[in-house]
């Protein structure tokens, strides 16, 4: 039953569109209409700027935090942090409040691993860091970088659980990436470039 309990309401919490919430609270702009249409923090970064984008990661990041958190105080739990980290990832992709769509996974997840695994973490952002550097593709180093999750848990010597969790997540991310990926294979995928349209919503994407 504390399971159930911890997979709904970690679902609940990671359904919060928190790029929604921002955007057309502070900037009067709703995502959804302008560059990916995706509420994540990469389309706040493009549509919005930098520093949007960046409350925007963070806190969808924190739903993952909280998810696992939620877990440990009412599972106990080492299997119930990660159901709660699972409901919240799966809350942010598929939003109850947005008729089940909603981002990529990336930020909420990357929240829940720097929970279970740190060390794993400074891996995989690392690597996501180097690739958004060198191709300013984001959603190729999103792809590499969740690939990276379950090969540095078992290189790390990891527990069992936190593997299964890091393929799950991935699988979870790369998934969600499909239409960026088929772009990639085209090379119609756009490059990462912030603040394509203005702040008060009366600009046009580029």
């Amino acid at each position: 039953m504390e399971y159930l309990l911890v997979i709904i309401a970690s679902y609940l919490i990671g359904s919060i569109p928190n790029g929604l919430i921002i955007g057309k609270n502070l900037y009067n702009v709703d995502l959804r209409q302008f560059g990916s249409k995706n509420i994540g923090a990469t389309n706040a970064y493009r549509v919005l700027g930098p520093w949007p984008a960046f409350w925007v990661f963070l806190t969808d990041a924190a739903k993952g935090v909280a998810g696992v958190l939620l877990g440990h105080y009412l599972g106990g739990t080492a299997l119930a942090a990660l159901a709660g980290g699972i409901g919240a990832i799966a809350g942010h992709n598929w939003s109850v409040f947005l008729r089940f769509r909603g981002g990529r996974g990336v930020a909420t997840g990357l929240g829940v691993i720097a929970m279970i695994a740190p060390k794993v973490t400074l891996i995989v952002f690392t690597v996501w860091a180097i690739i958004v550097y060198l191709t300013r593709y984001v959603s190729l180093a999103s792809i590499v970088a969740a690939a990276f999750v379950p090969v540095s848990m078992w290189l790390l010597g990891a527990q069992q659980e936190f593997f299964y969790f890091g393929m799950l997540a991935a699988l979870f991310v790369i998934v969600r990436h499909r239409p960026n990926i088929e772009r990639l294979l085209k090379g119609s995928e756009p490059k990462i470039k912030a603040g394509e349209k203005s702040h008060t919503g009366s600009g046009k994407e580029k």
